[in-house]
């Protein structure tokens, strides 16, 4: 009864319009003088503010952000689509193709699904059309191609995960490699089967080789360079994820410089990004802990994994609900707040029912991926609608092709754990 009031009084605050960090905390502090005296409440909001930013991990979150934002002002995507687009010419849906491996690339350096989808649409779409592709189909592409910002190592999703968890992010970035590889590869295996059924929606191979043979050459050996460093720093120990999103930023930044695409006003905009960016998933982690309190005082999860017991279902029963619903959040829910939200009390059901939270780690992110662009309400889609000024309806048909290969993918790393496990030691 006690969990119910609390979740009610989120839920109400949600309703009027309070922003979501504000009303988890607002909630959390509401809700745990039922558990707990007031003196301890104010105790645990001194300590909660404290321990977060204390955390050297939290820096890494502004730290990927800055060079997500400094890569934007260097216009990488549409160097990247360029020179992928050359590699595939000649390949029908090359520039499809192109767009995933771009994004795939992309997805390296930007810690934001919306942001990147946001990137290559600007980039990818006036291309698309030139060659000859269905508008649906395009955009299709490019929200799906945009979503492997939040899989591909390093994510910022994976670090909202390692801190709300107390997971090792090292070894969920080692985790999200080969998901993220298996994902892209998923993706241009949709384009080719897709256009092979359905010729119409895509150009003539001639047609769209003599678009890509217009386009001039994009300078993509820098981001590569930077990408080496970063999984170099990564997965060979030389530094910490904290150290290496700095360096990032740096590298980011440099490169911005390098092509004399980054100006003062561009500088302080990226600046000003990162801090709003920042600001509000602190202040959600904040509201999170303490409302995270509340729940861990009120023995919930305990209470789950015992009624679960009683009632004899199935720790596979229960993984699978938890997946599906976690499919429905994302349809309508920011990906960072589903962490955030969430993660803790789900990841501490699992590992009650036997599974490694590395491999929840990586099976929640990959739901909320799918959440993304799947309708009614994926918000990439949205976003990539919106960008590139297209009817939103038919874009969702362009993009359930591609819905189906994820749901084909996150049942194969949901059977075969090693997929994601293989890098982890």
């Amino acid at each position: 009864m006690i969990i119910a009031l609390g979740t009610l009084i989120l839920l109400a605050l949600m309703l009027v319009g309070i922003p979501i960090g504000y009303a988890l905390g607002i909630a959390g502090v509401i809700s745990l003088p039922m558990l707990v005296p007031w003196s301890s409440v104010f105790a645990l909001m001194t300590s909660v503010v404290h321990e977060t930013t204390a955390n050297s991990l939290m820096l890494t979150i502004p730290m990927f952000v800055l060079m997500a934002e400094f890569l934007a002002c260097g216009r990488v995507a549409e160097d990247l689509l360029l020179s992928c687009n050359r590699l595939l010419r000649k390949i029908r849906g090359g520039l499809a193709m192109a767009c995933i491996l771009a994004g795939t690339v992309h997805a390296a350096a930007t810690g934001s699904s919306a942001a990147s989808a946001a990137s290559l649409a600007r980039a990818s779409y006036p291309a698309m059309m030139r060659a000859g592709y269905a508008p649906s189909f395009a955009v299709g592409t490019i929200a799906i191609a945009g979503t492997l910002a939040i899989l591909v190592p390093p994510s910022v999703a994976f670090v909202l995960f390692g801190v709300m968890t107390e997971t090792s992010v090292g070894k969920l970035f080692m985790a999200g490699i080969i998901p993220g590889i298996l994902t892209a590869g998923g993706y241009i295996m949709t384009i080719w089967l897709t256009l092979k059924l359905k010729p119409e929606l895509g150009p003539d191979p001639t047609q769209e080789e003599q678009a890509a043979s217009t386009e001039s050459k994009g300078r993509v050996w820098p981001m590569v360079l930077l990408i080496v460093v970063i999984m170099f720093g990564l997965y060979g120990g030389v530094a910490t994820p904290t150290e290496i999103s700095a360096l990032g930023a740096l590298g980011a930044l440099l490169i911005s410089l390098g092509m004399g695409r980054m100006s003062w006003p561009d500088f302080t905009h990226a600046v000003g990004g990162t801090l709003r960016i920042s600001t509000m998933i602190m202040t959600i982690i904040f509201g999170a802990h303490l409302l995270g309190y509340f729940i861990s005082f009120s023995q919930f999860t305990n209470a789950l994994l015992a009624w679960i017991a009683d009632a004899g279902l199935s720790p596979t029963v229960v993984m699978l609900a938890v997946v599906f619903v976690y499919l429905i959040l994302g349809t309508f829910m920011d990906q960072g707040a589903i962490i955030i939200l969430t993660a803790p009390i789900t990841t501490a059901l699992m590992v009650g029912l036997g599974y490694n939270p590395i491999w929840w780690g990586v099976i929640m992110i990959k739901t909320a991926e799918i959440g993304l662009v799947s309708p009614p309400l994926g918000l990439v889609t949205f976003v990539v609608s919106a960008t590139t000024k297209t009817n939103l309806r038919s874009n969702f048909v362009g993009v359930l092709p591609f819905v189906g290969t994820e749901l084909v993918v996150l049942a194969l790393l949901i059977a075969f754990p090693d997929l994601c496990l293989m890098f982890t030691g």
